[in-house]
């Protein structure tokens, strides 16, 4: 790595980190929304006409207790909040009651806090104080949105001598309302309403410190919600609007919890092994343009290397090529072209190791199951544009709403057009995305969730193919190695599919996914196979290609909550099918096109005659059944047991002759531990296997047995500053046997006496370290290695894994006064040596890749400037192991973007 580069990125990162840290200064700036009162997640306030109505509160039942102070202030203040600490007055199978929206009304007397329920529903509210805190505990509820999004609730100085009102989820089953006094304990009484739960906060300056608890009241002597009381005029105090900071879960950098792990919605915390969320946040705040670049944070993936520069490809993880993504828990195709539009995604989320006891046949490294974004209940309206340099440019649309007035049918409509020509020369492609979706409520108990996804990858895409001179430069990023008039890729991607959910009743559902995705690709290339004298290029492979890829998914499970005695236990049961079906078809060009000087090229050729060069059909069906236990032994012990059993069948046809039918069958375990010794820690342990069926037959006849990869991890969790920041630390060893290798006394046949290991320490880290300023960081020390093979040499370095690689991306948003929204962001990500070769005789050098963002926020309006590789850095991104087999990292890219939220 070039010391100027890092002094310079080092540099930049020291500049802006002192600007976070410097004091913000100009006068806050306070925002009045008239009409209705304050819902949902928008950073306004309500005025005090609002109050006016008379209509936020009625029916009221109860007056709760404010109890004695029970411990400090300071406690209270650095009392870990995680994702999903156990609640021993949570019973299992009890249904968590949703705040559905918090509205905060100027009253005569304070403020009101109404925190809404569907129906009404009833809360149970644990009251007490700390110092000049009023705390309320509510055990059984949940902040979420229609839209199933979770979020946070802040109101700073609302009112005389409060300094802060704040209504956050402080686990998976319960949320706290806490009320800050300046300098006495603030006078709050609560009430049940027809809408939900009231807060009656007074000013701390008109309330008696030394005030006894009030008692209980009865239905003959309750008084009324500030709201209902006899109206006054306003003080100068109630003039004052609130100014509300309202953030949902779409803002974070840190997740608390997924559903890919455990095919259920389970805390980070309680998932025995590692997994890494890449939340849209991150994503809008990057402007990443593929899966690839999103999962640039993650710690222990690299990229694989791309195909004609699809923005789509394989990944390195944990030192193991992906093989193929999953979409909303289940299988989507294998090819590089059969892409996933950047603006249909919700969020990316890495679970590595082995993932085969709910995901079947898949590589040791671990899987990268794209999130897409679902209908909404809310009417939701935005319109974007990107523009950059090398001619790129991108419209965007996102509608969503209800489709009728009871919101029982929802829709979500996207659509993006991308145009580019690249930093290589004649390279030209665009990218159309449509992708509508349903959600249908069939009744009380079932949803149905119907989707389609249309995407065309078209033009004259990056020659795939880099090397070095002889002294051990590079050869210059903008040069196409081939003859571009006879390049070209023109990919269709058609997906549709269904998610069906059935509650049985409130601890058992049925889940039933079936998904369709149909890749029909044309495309063509003429590559060299090397360089001679440093400048012609020889051995011009002229090839054209059709193949289809069509893959059908199915898949059904149940799911249930149970206890045995004092243990609480999460059960699933499935059942799952795969067919893919493949055919290919290839021409070449006769005779050889001409060798090619790369300096002083002639492209004006005849256009070749092609002949056929060989096709295949495969057919490959699997089936698999498993089972998984998540088990509560103690509040703060959780065992995970896991098992799947798969069946395998394959069939291939190459150039019309057919092979034999080859059959395959494996178990994959899973068993994980997970103790927590505080409510922010936990320590993990856990043993999985992989299993990916091998095509081919042995010397001797007999079908190859299916890879097998076994790992071993242990890790610890924790959360930090109130649950805002989150961090794991992960050891683990990967073992991978029954990789093919030549066989030594006969060169036409491979045998299966092949061993891979990866061993290393991952650490991430993502959250909010401070308020608006955000992070997600990682660091992973790789050692893959061959340590069986009869061709390479044990000790070998696997390809393309690099043995260090650490990112880090941090934005800071100025969150009052007139600067308010805006921001500045700043990524480093670095990528150690790698082997450009199996025989590593070749390594690709290490670079250190500098991003940088500015941005401005406000209401519903958005823009920003994106710079990727702010310094220019030339470095390879990813290799194929062959000459000439090498992928450039792109130069220089600014990108400009803008979005309304209407």
């Amino acid at each position: 790595m070039k010391l100027d580069k890092l002094f310079q990125s080092l540099l930049l990162t020291g500049t802006v980190v002192l600007c976070i840290s410097a004091p913000g200064k100009g006068e806050e700036v306070r925002e009045d929304v008239q009409g209705e009162s304050f819902t949902k997640v928008i950073g306004k306030s309500t005025s005090p006409q609002t109050a006016k109505s008379g209509k936020a509160s009625k029916n009221i039942s109860q007056l709760s207790e404010i109890e004695l102070p029970a411990t400090s202030a300071q406690m209270l203040v650095q009392i870990p909040t995680p994702s999903n600490p156990p609640n021993p007055e949570q019973r299992s199978g009890d249904r968590v009651v949703p705040i559905m929206g918090v509205k905060a009304n100027p009253t005569n007397k304070g403020v009101e806090l109404i925190l809404e329920t569907t129906l009404g529903e009833q809360l149970q509210v644990k009251n007490r104080s700390t110092g000049n805190n009023f705390i309320a505990d509510i055990p059984g509820a949940q902040l979420r949105l229609a839209s199933g999004e979770a979020f946070t609730f802040r109101s700073e100085k609302p009112l005389a001598e409060i300094t802060e009102i704040t209504v956050t989820n402080i686990d998976a089953n319960t949320v706290r309302v806490t009320v800050v006094g300046e300098k006495t304990l603030p006078t709050v009484e609560l009430f049940d309403d027809k809408t939900g739960l009231v807060f009656g906060i007074n000013s701390a300056a008109t309330a008696t410190a030394t005030s006894p608890p009030q008692q209980p009241q009865t239905p003959q002597d309750q008084q009324k919600p500030a709201s209902e009381t006899p109206q006054q005029e306003p003080t100068a105090q109630q003039d004052e609007p609130i100014e509300l900071v309202v953030t949902g879960e779409q803002d974070r950098y840190n997740v608390p919890e997924t559903s890919t792990a455990t095919k259920t919605d389970t805390p980070l915390r309680d998932i025995p092994q590692s997994i890494q969320v890449v939340p849209r946040q991150v994503l809008e705040d990057r402007k990443v343009r593929s899966v690839n670049e999103a999962v640039e944070t993650v710690s222990g993936v690299v990229d694989g290397g791309t195909n004609f520069g699809a923005p789509s490809g394989g990944r390195v993880i944990r030192g193991f090529v992906q093989n193929g993504d999953f979409r909303n828990g289940y299988r989507d195709t294998n090819d590089s072209f059969s892409l996933t539009g950047i603006g249909t995604i919700e969020q990316v989320e890495v679970l590595k190791g082995p993932a085969s006891v709910l995901f079947g046949a898949v590589e040791p490294g671990g899987i990268v199951n794209v999130i897409t974004k679902q209908p909404l209940s809310e009417p939701y309206y935005s319109l974007g544009f990107e523009a950059g340099n090398f001619g790129y440019y991108q419209p965007s649309i996102d509608f969503s709403g209800p489709l009728n007035t009871d919101k029982t049918a929802l829709y979500r409509f996207i659509a993006t057009y991308q145009d580019s020509s690249g930093s290589q020369d004649f390279v030209h492609t665009n990218i159309t995305t449509i992708a509508p979706s349903i959600t249908l409520k069939l009744g009380d108990r079932t949803d149905l969730n119907l989707y389609y996804e249309y995407t065309n990858y078209k033009g004259y895409p990056n020659q795939s193919g880099s090397w070095f001179f002889s002294d051990g430069s590079f050869l210059p990023r903008n040069l196409f190695l081939g003859y571009p008039d006879l390049t070209f890729i023109d990919a269709t991607t058609q997906k549709f599919g269904y998610t069906l959910n059935h509650k049985l009743n409130d601890n058992w559902q049925i889940r039933n996914n079936f998904s369709v995705a149909a890749t029909n690709t044309r495309d063509g290339f003429a590559s060299g196979l090397d360089i001679v004298n440093d400048r012609l290029l020889v051995g011009i492979d002229t090839e054209k290609r059709e193949y289809t890829i069509d893959n059908y998914f199915g898949q059904i499970d149940l799911l249930g909550k149970f206890k045995t005695g004092s243990i609480s236990h999460q059960l699933l049961v499935g059942f799952d099918f795969n067919r893919n079906v493949q055919t290919f078809e290839s021409l070449i060009a006769d005779p050889a096109l001409p060798d090619l000087d790369i300096f002083n090229p002639n492209y004006n050729i005849s256009n070749p005659v092609y002949i056929p060069n060989y096709s295949f059909d495969s057919a490959t069906q699997s089936y698999g059944a498993y089972l998984q236990d998540q088990i509560s032994v103690l509040d703060n012990l959780k065992l995970l047991i896991g098992g799947r059993l798969d069946w395998v069948s394959q069939n291939v046809t190459n150039s019309g002759i057919d092979s034999p039918e080859q059959n395959d069958s494996a178990f994959s375990p899973r068993v994980g531990l997970v103790y927590q010794p505080s409510k922010s820690v936990s320590l993990y342990t856990s043993y999985s296997q992989s299993f990916l069926p091998t095509s081919g037959f042995n010397p001797d006849g007999r079908a190859f047995k299916p890879t097998k990869g076994t790992q071993y991890e242990a890790g610890i969790k924790a959360d930090f500053l109130d649950g805002k920041l989150s961090t794991t630390l992960a050891a683990y060893q990967i073992t991978k046997t029954n990789v093919t290798t030549p066989d030594p006394n006969n060169r036409d046949f491979s045998i299966q006496v092949g061993e891979q290991r990866s061993r290393g320490i991952e650490l991430d880290i993502a959250g909010e370290i401070l308020p608006g300023w955000k992070a997600i960081a990682s660091y992973a020390y790789t050692d893959a290695e061959v340590t069986e093979d009869n061709a390479i040499a044990v000790g070998n370095k696997l390809l393309g894994v690099p043995e260090n690689q650490a990112s880090f991306w941090t934005t800071y948003e100025i969150q009052k006064g007139d600067l308010k929204g805006l921001g500045f962001g700043l990524g480093l990500f670095y990528v150690g040596d790698r082997a450009a070769l199996s025989d590593n005789s070749v390594e690709l050098p290490n670079y250190l890749r500098t991003d940088a963002a500015i941005f401005y926020r406000r209401d519903r309006f958005n823009a920003a400037i994106n710079i990727r590789n702010l310094f220019d850095t030339d470095y390879f991104s990813s290799t194929y192991g062959y000459t000439l087999g090498l992928e450039r990292g792109a130069p220089l890219t600014v990108i400009g973007s803008i979005r309304w939220e209407l």
